[in-house]
This record gives C-alpha cells, structure tokens and sequence, in this order.
C-alpha cells in the first residue's frame, strides 16, 4: 500500500465508551432543561457534565437542534402518549376511568411533570414550540373528552368536565404546587366526584388507592 492510500484510510470510530450514547446525551440534556431551561442546554457544557469530547457528541446528533426536537418527541411519546392511553384504558365506570388518568398524576414514569413545566418555560420564547404545544393540549384535552364520551356524557358537558380536569392539573404545574403526596391522593375522590358528578364505589377507590400507597 503506498502512502497515498495509507494517508486517505478511513479513520476508525472512536470506542463508544469515549463519546457516550444517544441516551446519555439525551438524559444529560433532559437534566439541564428541567432545572435550568433550554437555553442552556448546550453542546459544549453537556460535554463537560458527561466528561466527553464535544466532537462526540455528533456522532449522535447532527446540531443542537436535532437535540432539542429529540427531547420534544420524548416528552410527547412520554406525557402525551401516557395520556392518552390511559384515558383509552380499560374501564367499567366514569371514575374508574378517572382514576386511570390519575395514575399520571401521581407516577412520574407516566406523566413527567417537571419536563411539562420546562416545555411550557421553552415555549414562551419560541413560536414553533408554542405552536407545538397548543397542538399538543388539544389532543390531550380530546382523549379526555373522549373518554367522558364514551361514558355517555353530552358534547357540551363531556368538553367542559375534559377542559376541568386537564387545567385543574395543568394548573398544579404551572403554579408549582408542593402538595405533600399522601394529601394528593387522599382529596382524589373527591376530584373523581367533582368531575364526574358521581362518587366513587368504595371499590374503586380502593384499587387505585393500592396501586399508590403502600401497605
């Protein structure tokens, strides 16, 4: 082999231990939007938190914006997607189905509130991401209108208890509300009472209360 062709070798690919994962970016890029906003989610900062090269990081992602549409779809495929398939989830009653969609209250590996929070921070200073997010309330807000549908609620009354209930949680968001968790889900029934108009069977109430206190 001459030297030409030793010269115009391709270089290998670096050991995956020394530029990370898609994941690894992406969890470290996760952190710094929750507790920081996306303004500084960078490149060369999430380099340093990781202890990696910044180069490395393209071998995942082309730009930083690939980065931040991919944290996008995470919190859509997350939040939205947990949403809704909860609301879509296997019920014998208006508040059985209620309390289903309480499940993402209370568990954040279904409902990620705190990167709800920072899309709605991003989304004030960017108009695609607002535009995205409106889009994205109101398939929420039609799962669960859907589902008081399905329950045999009129139109109107199943669109007004479906904008209720997702403000009244959109609200804890926002507001940032530090309720103590055994309090939460001790006022649930009553929440399931207001928006449905019926209380709850005391057997629904306790299946969902033993899915989320502990014996």
């Amino acid at each position: 082999m001459n030297r030409t062709q030793t010269n115009h070798r391709a270089k290998p690919a670096p050991d995956p231990a020394t530029r990370g994962s898609e994941d690894l970016w992406l969890g470290a890029a996760y952190e710094v939007l929750v507790t920081a906003g996306v303004d500084a989610v960078k490149v060369m900062p999430l380099a340093h938190m990781l202890g990696l090269s910044r180069t490395s990081f393209y071998w995942h992602f082309k730009d930083r914006e690939a980065l931040l549409s991919a944290l996008l779809d995470r919190w859509e495929a997350q939040n939205t997607g947990n949403l809704v398939a909860r609301t879509e989830a296997y019920a014998d009653s208006i508040n059985e189905a209620l309390y289903n969609l309480f499940d993402c209250w209370l568990t954040r590996e279904l409902f990620d509130s705190r990167l709800d929070f920072a899309i709605r921070n991003w989304a004030l200073g960017d108009p695609v991401v607002k535009a995205k997010l409106q889009r994205t309330d109101e398939t929420r807000i039609t799962a669960i209108r859907a589902m008081f549908a399905r329950f045999g609620y009129a139109p109107d009354h199943a669109d007004t208890r479906a904008h209720t209930v997702y403000y009244t949680q959109i609200g804890y968001i926002s507001m940032m509300v530090a309720e103590p968790r055994d309090i939460r889900i001790a006022r649930m029934p009553a929440y399931v009472e207001n928006f449905s108009g019926h209380a709850p069977a005391p057997a629904e109430t306790a299946r969902f209360m033993a899915r989320h206190t502990s014996a």
